[in-house]
């Protein structure tokens, strides 16, 4: 007898979305870009049993030495580093698995909103892009979910990361959705990809990797070509509400208290693997700002400030007033590690996005540097 069930055991119970569902009766192209990239993303459709070695085992040596994503460099500490080699690598497999899952289950939330823009944006080029984007999530699932659960096992997803999902899905605005996921979250997940995907010596998931955030540069240019056209049209009020939501995104998702709580969870799980956390805390406290200094005065802006604001900008969606709240948010929770003491200097650095983000994701255009 077959076990398939209407309702199942790993499901949740059903989120209620407000959205306008809007036909379109003019098939011809209106926005021009956004066909070409309709187009582009035709031509660059992957085959995840075709195009991947799922044959090919994890070389766990090489993966242990993916950056751990914690923001800070634990894995430089004198603690860490007497740790057995098995240990680093099960720790380092353990933290990836969570990391990993958090952007599967982001996939899936983008999968979902891209299936809504669909239905709700108003002209045909835009839901003829949000249908080849609604492809490419489904298949960011498969291979993430496939790819974790040869690595360990899949994690469950971080609240920060659920809560705006959530706040995306139930919005019956097309214009927060499309900011919401394509600039923020998609921004975030970009730098992430960009981050994990240049610097892992792991092969299979440089492989992957490489195909997503392929996928990931088209799925931001969307949203900054169609809302950068938008933008100019909307009163001042509708305005402000896009300026509002983007920023009560990015501080769910960087807030300190947030980001600890997801350090919390790391730390737990590596004391579930034998680690000392007290002690690593204590190494970690007194050598990383001795390992920070070395590096020098030059730093990268990180994620925010080196490309989400940046977005935000060239969309039309970085008034004076929303910048003054974005350079407060991350002075108290990144400090030092933010260019611009006041707001002034800080609106003067914020670089301009790369040119062509597919190279610049791929690690072909570097990241502006800092003193």
């Amino acid at each position: 007898m077959s076990d398939f069930k209407i309702t199942t055991d790993t499901q949740e119970p059903p989120l209620d979305t407000a959205m306008k569902v809007v036909y379109q009766w003019n098939y011809d192209a209106e926005v021009e870009e956004l066909r070409r990239l309709y187009v582009k993303a035709a031509e660059a459709q992957w085959i995840s049993e075709r195009d991947l070695d799922w044959d090919r085992p994890i070389d766990l040596e090489l993966f242990a030495k993916t950056p751990l994503g914690t923001g800070v460099p634990i894995d430089e500490t004198s603690y860490w580093q007497s740790l057995p080699a098995a240990t680093k690598v099960q720790l380092t497999r353990r933290t990836a698995a969570f990391r990993l899952s958090n952007f599967l289950h982001g996939e899936q939330g983008a999968l979902m909103v891209a299936a809504q823009l669909v239905n709700a944006v108003p002209h045909t080029d835009a839901k003829f892009y949000a249908a080849t984007q609604t492809m490419d999530e489904a298949r960011h699932v498969e291979v993430f979910a496939r790819y974790i659960e040869k690595l360990d096992e899949i994690q469950p997803i971080a609240e920060p990361v659920k809560a705006v999902l959530d706040a995306t899905l139930e919005t019956e605005d097309w214009l927060k959705k499309l900011v919401g996921m394509q600039i923020v979250v998609e921004g975030l997940a970009l730098y992430s990809f960009r981050e994990m995907r240049n610097l892992t010596e792991e092969p299979l998931l440089k492989d992957l990797l490489t195909y997503v955030a392929r996928d990931e540069s088209r799925h931001h240019a969307y949203g900054v070509q169609y809302v950068d056209r938008c933008v100019p049209l909307l009163g001042e009020a509708q305005r402000t509400e896009l300026e509002d939501f983007a920023l009560e995104a990015a501080k769910t998702l960087i807030d300190a208290r947030n980001a600890q709580t997801l350090f919390t969870t790391i730390l737990k799980i590596w004391t579930e693997e034998g680690l000392d956390a007290a002690a690593l805390l204590e190494s970690a406290q007194k050598e990383i700002p001795e390992i920070l200094a070395k590096r020098g005065k030059k730093h990268r802006l990180g994620p925010v400030q080196g490309f989400v604001i940046p977005t935000l900008r060239r969309c039309g969606l970085l008034s004076e007033r929303v910048a003054k709240h974005y350079h407060e948010m991350l002075l108290a929770n990144f400090s030092g590690n933010v260019v611009g003491d006041d707001l002034e200097s800080f609106l003067s650095n914020v670089p301009d996005l790369p040119e062509d983000t597919a190279a610049w994701v791929l690690g072909e255009l570097k990241e502006a540097e800092y003193a």
